[in-house]
């Protein structure tokens, strides 16, 4: 499950927190943890024992923290974290012979979060080894026809999604595509896969889209199925971003 929980939650955590506990993810991937990395990490380490999982957080130089969270029996290998190549931050776990990647990247500027898409996607592969990469990427996907999604923007605001030429950008997900991934929405997704606003969390700066984004190796892709943006109840209030949860069979 990847969610975006919107400046670290505040007083929205507890729910929050009964939606992960509800949804049971074994993999967790959480973008806009404002301040969970004050006091030791003491919000970080509240949530991850709520709902019963080992975070790992990395740190951001210019936005907010991200993190991945993973559910014993599962254990975490190794960690890294990217801290300053990315407008927010990159957090790096390997579970097994998995990477899974949080990521969030930059919102206002399409060519700065093309170049953060691709220096991700060489940095942790699709190929050789299994890999996720997880998170709010704060792109449109190609081939789709967002005309309508970015009629309703403000100029100011439709410019973060618009490419030198006025068409829609998508270099960001494109690139990851390139370099090998699967966005699991098209071979698992069901429903609507818009991922923004929220009914009643925020998110004036969006129209309808689709920003959240779960892209995998294709030998990860071949067993994904049931992928779904998880709507209602507490996830109507609990950010701007809805959370999007996918199955994946074991290899």
């Amino acid at each position: 499950m990847t969610w975006n929980i919107k400046t670290g939650g505040g007083k929205r955590l507890p729910a929050i927190a009964a939606v992960i506990n509800r949804e049971r993810p074994d993999l967790l991937a959480l973008q806009e943890l404002r301040d969970f990395e004050r006091n030791s990490g003491r919000t970080m380490r509240a949530l991850a024992d709520e709902v019963g999982m080992v975070p790992h957080l990395a740190r951001s130089v210019f936005g907010q923290p991200v993190a991945v969270l993973v559910r014993p029996p599962l254990t975490i290998g190794a960690r890294a974290a990217v801290t300053w190549q990315l407008h927010h931050a990159a957090s790096i776990v390997r579970v097994g012979d998995l990477t899974v990647v949080s990521a969030h990247l930059n919102p206002f500027a399409p060519y700065r979060r093309m170049r953060e898409a691709i220096w991700l996607a060489a940095r942790y592969p699709a190929l050789p080894g299994p890999a996720l990469i997880a998170g709010d990427l704060n792109g449109l996907d190609p081939g789709t026809d967002h005309t309508a999604t970015l009629a309703p923007q403000p100029g100011f605001l439709r410019r973060r999604h618009l490419a030198a030429d006025g068409s829609a950008d998508t270099r960001a997900v494109g690139a990851f595509l390139d370099a090998g991934f699967v966005d699991l929405w098209r071979v698992a997704g069901s429903g609507s896969p818009l991922t923004v606003p929220t009914t009643a969390g925020g998110g004036r700066e969006f129209s309808r889209m689709r920003l959240d984004y779960v892209l995998a190796s294709p030998s990860l892709a071949e067993g994904a199925h049931d992928m779904t943006v998880i709507r209602g109840d507490e996830t109507e209030y609990a950010s701007d971003h809805y959370p999007v949860a996918v199955s994946l069979r074991d290899r």
